[in-house]
């Protein structure tokens, strides 16, 4: 049997007060369209990335309006989440060697995990697979309930994807009965997806990560990791992994650090054990640092969790979100949730969350540092733009809305 996860319990009703009444209802009527279907979650790994961030409030949300709903972790080692973290980056652009034996890893931990979800018996209406990890169980799982309908779910951008290993995924992909991306222009380019939906990410403002925290406590809380919370900060969250750019990021904070020679730089990530990346990137960056006494580096294995990322996002004087490559990115909904101004890369699904005025967007690292400074300096620009991205987040990003657009997929699927 696969690993299950418990997710908690929530309620739907804790949002109310939240968002907009109209959805709230939409929720509420599709709960009663689908009550007592049965959807199964799988994905990866059960900590340290969006989708399980967006899981833990997802299935229980799926729960509560009448859904039987369960999430399973699929089988994997460290030789299969190096094949699939080089999957990862492929997909999104980069070079990769895809070996045969990288291919038989690959196909192994996939068949083992579809069979291990047919010899449980259990049978689902809908079983919706996150990601390239688990993207082969349909195949494997051939034959197994031929009612239930699958859902893929892409987290990344593909638009420029590494063709030789879409080539390979793409047959098993476009089996699916439908795929979920963020945005239209994240598909791969010349490729007809026959179930193509689009539903962008969204993030839990009741989650410890972005539950309200008041400045006192975000500043006694950012005291104890050593930063002085008197001082302006930048930060960063974003896991340790070149496609981020914390190298970038401190080039940044050098430069701002010309013309406020008292800012601070604090850079977390999440250590997950599907990136086998995330150590060797930790250690360059603490290279790159160079023994800089106001560079921080935190995560989730130096005690930074949830509340601690909440108290610093929350504080932050500028939130930078510097990346080269990014499918969504949950920490920009997070930070514009908590009204904190932005300087993020122009890629990707940043703009469509920076756009609407919550922040600044930037191509380079002269323009980042600018955009920081000019942050610093002007405390009422500053609050503007942060009340701005607080109230697009609300009506575009928060978990409700991402559960009403599932809801209506698995309907349209199911023929409820």
């Amino acid at each position: 049997m696969l690993q299950r996860v418990n997710p908690g319990n929530k309620s739907l009703a804790d949002y109310r007060s939240i968002i907009r009444r109209e959805l709230y209802d939409e929720v509420v009527e599709l709960g009663k369209r689908l009550d007592g279907a049965r959807v199964l979650h799988v994905s990866a790994t059960s900590f340290g990335g969006g989708v399980a961030e967006i899981l833990y409030t997802l299935v229980p949300l799926m729960r509560d309006v009448g859904i039987e709903t369960e999430w399973d972790i699929m089988f994997g080692a460290e030789a299969f989440f190096n094949v699939t973290k080089g999957f990862h980056n492929a997909l999104q652009g980069a070079d990769y060697d895809f070996t045969v034996e990288g291919k038989a890893i690959y196909e192994e931990y996939n068949r083992q995990s579809a069979a291990a979800l047919v010899e449980s018996g259990e049978e689902w209406d809908v079983v919706l697979v996150h990601d390239p990890q688990p993207a082969l169980l349909k195949h494997f799982a051939d034959g197994y309930a031929p009612e239930t309908k699958w859902i893929w779910r892409c987290h990344i951008d593909t638009s420029t994807p590494n063709r030789q290993v879409l080539d390979y995924l793409l047959p098993h992909i476009t089996d699916y009965d439908a795929q979920i991306y963020t945005m239209a222009e994240y598909t791969p380019p010349d490729v007809s997806l026959p179930g193509l939906t689009l539903i962008p990410p969204a993030i839990d403002p009741l989650s410890p990560k972005n539950m309200a925290l008041s400045a006192d406590d975000s500043r006694y809380i950012v005291s104890q990791f050593g930063v002085d919370p008197e001082r302006p900060f930048l930060t960063q969250v974003s896991r340790f992994d070149p496609w981020k750019d914390p190298l970038g990021v401190i080039d940044v904070y050098r430069a701002v650090k010309e013309e406020v020679p008292e800012i601070q730089l604090v850079l977390i990530g999440s250590m997950a054990h599907d990136d086998p990346e995330g150590w060797d990137y930790w250690n360059r960056t603490v290279n790159y640092a160079d023994g800089d006494k106001d560079i921080f580096l935190f995560s989730n294995l130096t005690n930074v969790g949830a509340i601690e990322v909440n108290a610093f996002q929350s504080i932050a004087d500028v939130v930078i979100q510097k990346s080269i490559r990014e499918g969504f990115g949950l920490v920009v909904a997070e930070a514009l949730w908590k009204a904190r101004p932005m300087v993020a890369s122009r890629v990707g699904g940043i703009p469509m969350q920076v756009a609407a005025g919550g922040g600044i967007l930037v191509d380079t690292i002269p323009e980042a540092a600018e955009a920081c400074i000019k942050l610093l300096k002007d405390d009422e620009f500053a609050r503007s733009i942060g009340r701005r991205g607080k109230e697009h987040v609300r009506e575009n990003f928060l978990m409700p809305r991402q559960l009403r657009d599932n809801l209506a997929l698995y309907a349209k699927l199911i023929g409820a």
